[in-house]
């Protein structure tokens, strides 16, 4: 009797292909029975609008083509237990009142959707309302030109206990966005080259994001009116523009930032409202503004930093501090050590009133680097009259953190 529910489970193999029995995947998807595999062999397929109902693996085999021609959505998964595997899918039809996705999961759980490959697509992989599954080493090449008739690479709606896994995503509008999705797990994903951002969270909590790159998007990463979430180990690179950032907190609260790389973005980390975050042992390496204070942030500490090379390390808008600078390495620091503790005996004052007069008059900053700024600059640091009097290290260290 186990042997006969274990067969059921696993299902069996229907292969394929221009001259088996089954000639195209609408028809296996059809005839299969629960936990069957569809072994979809080399070659095209011209379908769109797959409803995936039941239970089923659909399998590549040397990545067989599906060309949805422009029509709509190319497979949508309403079943619980669906695995995507090994398949190559292009063009996906765009609406600008429908978000067609290549694959769409909806209302499912313990799917897996792996080793993917979609191009000329509007939304790649679009999860709704599904928990408890994988997507994983999928490789979504978009080709965006504007935001309005484009779409998300992956996208996460009310979706919980998901992981997003090895990912390499390009060419769309955001390459990753949540919102309203809770306990996702975002790693060792790589996106580039996307019109706004590289990683999207809004209304999204107790999330991880983990040893991605975010490089040369509009924007690194936005993450706004959520809570608890934890950044650790990301790279985010070249996000240079007006507007960019490698990342954005907005209404941001009780989360962790640790041994993330910001380097050569126009800001390095852009906050505004965001409270009880913990800033530990992350890189900030030639951006333009290490970390830009909007305002309304409260209760923040930030340890073991290095901030090396940036025109400005710190931009602070407010009178009122009380978050707490200690133990970082600045780069620009020219104190010393006579006990040599490897704690420098001179408190540093990161806040320089140029980037004050900047962020009044931005454009004051051709004058960035002239004998005028580095006056005023140590003007501000004797007496502040424009920053908290109270926005220093006490403890900055001598050499960087490791």
């Amino acid at each position: 009797m186990l042997l006969l529910w274990v067969k059921c489970l696993v299902g069996n193999t229907i292969p394929i292909c221009a001259n088996c029995d089954i000639r195209s995947i609408k028809e296996g998807i059809t005839v299969a029975s629960d936990f069957d595999t569809l072994l979809i062999k080399k070659g095209t397929y011209k379908e769109y609008n797959l409803l995936v109902n039941k239970p089923l693996t659909l399998l590549g085999e040397n990545y067989p083509i599906v060309d949805g021609e422009d029509q709509g959505e190319i497979i949508r998964i309403v079943s619980d237990n669906v695995t995507i595997d090994g398949l190559f899918i292009i063009n996906v039809g765009t609406s600008y009142t429908t978000d067609y996705a290549a694959i769409r999961v909806v209302e499912s759980e313990n799917f897996v959707i792996q080793n993917v490959v979609l191009e000329k697509l509007f939304f790649g992989i679009y999860l709704e309302k599904s928990k408890n599954g994988k997507v994983y080493h999928n490789k979504i090449i978009g080709d965006a030109i504007d935001e309005y008739n484009s779409g998300n690479g992956i996208q996460l709606w009310y979706s919980k206990n998901v992981e997003v896994e090895k990912n390499i995503v390009q060419h769309v509008r955001d390459g990753i966005y949540l919102e309203f999705s809770d306990n996702i797990t975002i790693k060792n994903n790589t996106s580039t080259d996307n019109l706004r951002y590289g990683l999207h969270f809004m209304f999204s909590n107790d999330d991880v994001y983990s040893n991605n790159t975010f490089e040369n998007n509009g924007a690194g990463v936005a993450v706004m009116f959520s809570k608890r979430i934890k950044m650790t180990g990301n790279t985010f690179k070249k996000n240079w523009g007006t507007a960019a950032f490698g990342v954005l907190l907005k209404e941001i609260n009780d989360a962790e930032i640790s041994g993330n790389t910001f380097e050569e973005n126009t800001i390095g980390i852009n906050i505004e409202g965001s409270n009880r975050i913990k800033y530990i042992n992350n890189n900030f390496i030639k951006n333009g503004w290490a970390i830009k204070v909007l305002g309304a942030c409260y209760t923040n500490s930030f340890s073991g930093n290095n901030f090396l090379y940036n025109s400005f390390d710190i931009s602070y808008n407010s009178k009122l501090n009380d978050n707490v600078f200690d133990q970082n390495y600045w780069s620009e620091y020219t104190g010393y050590d006579l006990d040599k503790n490897g704690i420098g005996d001179v408190p540093y004052r990161p806040v320089k009133l140029f980037s004050y007069i900047v962020n009044k008059t931005p454009e004051t900053i051709v004058l960035l680097r002239s004998l005028f700024m580095d006056i005023i600059d140590f003007s501000e640091k004797v007496s502040p009259v424009f920053t908290p009097d109270n926005l220093l290290d006490a403890n900055p260290l001598m050499k960087p953190s490791k």
